[in-house]
């Protein structure tokens, strides 16, 4: 799986849609709702389960992070599968802090 910066990806099993932001340092594997993605040209539809421990949703426009690759990825488009690399549960990256009005 080539997780380039700009490259487009689909869940195999929910309406999910991504966008690689950041590619992670080390190679593994990015997954939706249990998963590994597709390309977003596969022409494969969803089909399948979400795993339950994989369903807290896909929001669009949230950035998702795996800290310990570096991974960054954006949601394009809504879906119920939850996002993790390698097995490990992906967390929507948090807003920068705004400096101090003083």
């Amino acid at each position: 799986m080539d997780l380039k910066p700009g490259s487009r990806w689909k869940s195999a099993v929910c309406d999910a849609q991504l966008v690689v932001v950041r590619p992670p340092k080390t190679a593994g594997e990015l997954q939706c709702g249990g998963a590994a993605v597709l390309p977003i040209d596969d022409a494969a539809s969803p089909t399948g389960a979400v795993d339950p421990d994989f369903a807290g949703g896909v929001l669009i426009g949230k950035r998702y992070v795996d800290e310990d690759s570096g991974l960054e990825v954006l949601g394009a488009k809504a879906g119920k599968g939850s996002l993790a690399f390698n097995g490990a549960l992906m967390a929507i990256k948090g807003a920068k802090p705004l400096p101090a009005s003083d």
